[in-house]
């Protein structure tokens, strides 16, 4: 059996102080706690529902419904890879591939230097620029093998 997640709650605490005389602040409260924790650790969580008076379930529903809500700590550098139409005919699949074996990971997986992040999304929005992917909030467009290689060298060394 694991160890429980062992975690300083002060800046949980101090999210939950600033909305304590809110109602409907859940979402509000999580998204907060994600921000200062680059997650929602679990005993985030449960302190959370003890101090909103929320059950941990509803919480965990919330948490789970939400693709903005994770569970795990993520990467320095989370890389979204598209597979909307356009990416998958241009070879979106293969840049994923690609992505995954430079790294060692699949997708929903971070290294565990914990440097890098690697999902599949839908769609970037990049459609002209397929197959596309992003690193953070940089949106990288007509990919090939190469330059893949490339991207993720240069992220390394940052």
């Amino acid at each position: 059996m694991s160890q429980p997640q062992t975690i300083n709650l002060d800046a949980v605490r101090e999210i939950l102080s600033r909305h304590k005389d809110t109602k409907g602040a859940l979402i509000t409260v999580l998204q907060e706690i994600q921000e200062a924790y680059g997650y929602l650790p679990r005993p985030a969580l449960s302190e959370v529902s003890a101090a909103m008076g929320v059950p941990l379930s509803k919480i965990f529903g919330v948490v789970t419904f939400y693709a903005q809500f994770h569970l795990k700590p993520r990467g320095k550098h989370v890389i979204r890879v598209c597979l909307g139409t356009a990416c998958h005919v241009r070879g979106g699949e293969r840049m994923l591939e690609k992505v995954g074996e430079i790294l060692g990971i699949g997708p929903g997986e971070t290294t565990d230097d914990q440097k890098f992040t690697l999902e599949r999304v839908a769609c970037l929005g990049a459609c002209g620029l397929a197959p596309a992917l992003m690193i953070g909030d940089q949106t990288y467009g007509r990919l090939t093998g190469k330059r893949v290689e490339e991207l993720i060298k240069q992220y390394r060394e940052n």
